[in-house]
């Protein structure tokens, strides 16, 4: 039974998750232009250290998802033809992802704090700001919690493993979740937590990440009060 449930975690959810938050995405932008926005919530209140948390945030996730983007998807040959080993790899994940990590880390918790206790902010949140937000925020927490497991073996072998999974899935081979199998738990609910964020992807406010600005000011003005 446990392998089926991995089997069906690691080797097929995965296809799920990207399903949802493609087409998801683009129904969402096609039928709900208007709800395709971050709906700051700066506006509700002066809370000293939001500008800096926010910054925190974005910056830190920013890095932290480019991060893990070349480094799960980089093949061993290219770092290695480079000079790189799978160890010294290792390290170098383990100490940039620890720093961008706290980095987000501090902004992420002030955030998701001031969401759930401040009364105004709270008022103009929906139930997916909510589980949006603590999802990213236990995501990031596990993630700096494999960064300790790590330190146990670097050699860069689990990094391998990790990064093997994540290829073999991109490329629609077959026992992807094989690689995996026998990693530390910690690696397996980082991985869960995230496709989970892919999943909800589409019905958050996240979802403004794909305006990038040349787009944005193509759209057609909200009419927020007529005259």
């Amino acid at each position: 039974m446990e392998n089926y449930i991995n089997q069906f975690i690691f080797g097929v959810f995965p296809y799920i998750a990207g399903t949802v938050f493609i087409f998801g995405s683009l129904l969402r932008f096609e039928r709900g232009q208007y709800t395709w926005r971050a709906m700051s919530s700066q506006t509700f209140t002066s809370t000293p250290g939001f500008r800096w948390a926010s910054i925190a945030f974005h910056v830190g996730i920013l890095l932290l998802f480019f991060g893990h983007l070349f480094g799960l998807l980089t093949p061993t040959w290219l770092y290695e033809g480079l000079g790189m080993s799978p160890a010294t790899k290792q390290m170098l994940a383990i100490v940039a992802g620890g720093f961008f990590g706290i980095i987000c880390f501090a902004g992420l918790t002030y955030l998701m704090l001031r969401r759930l206790f401040n009364a105004r902010v709270r008022a103009n949140s929906a139930a997916m700001d909510t589980f949006i937000i603590v999802l990213l925020w236990l995501q990031l927490v596990t993630g700096l919690c494999t960064i300790f497991v790590s330190t146990g073996h670097l050699d860069g072998a689990v990094m391998q493993q990790l990064a093997y999974w994540a290829q073999h899935i991109v490329t629609f081979r077959g026992g992807a979740h094989e690689f995996i199998l026998d990693v530390h738990w910690i690696y397996k609910s980082h991985i869960f937590l995230g496709l989970l964020m892919f999943t909800a992807f589409p019905f958050s406010r996240l979802v403004h990440i794909w305006s990038w600005p040349w787009a944005y000011t193509r759209r057609r003005y909200q009419v927020v009060r007529e005259q």
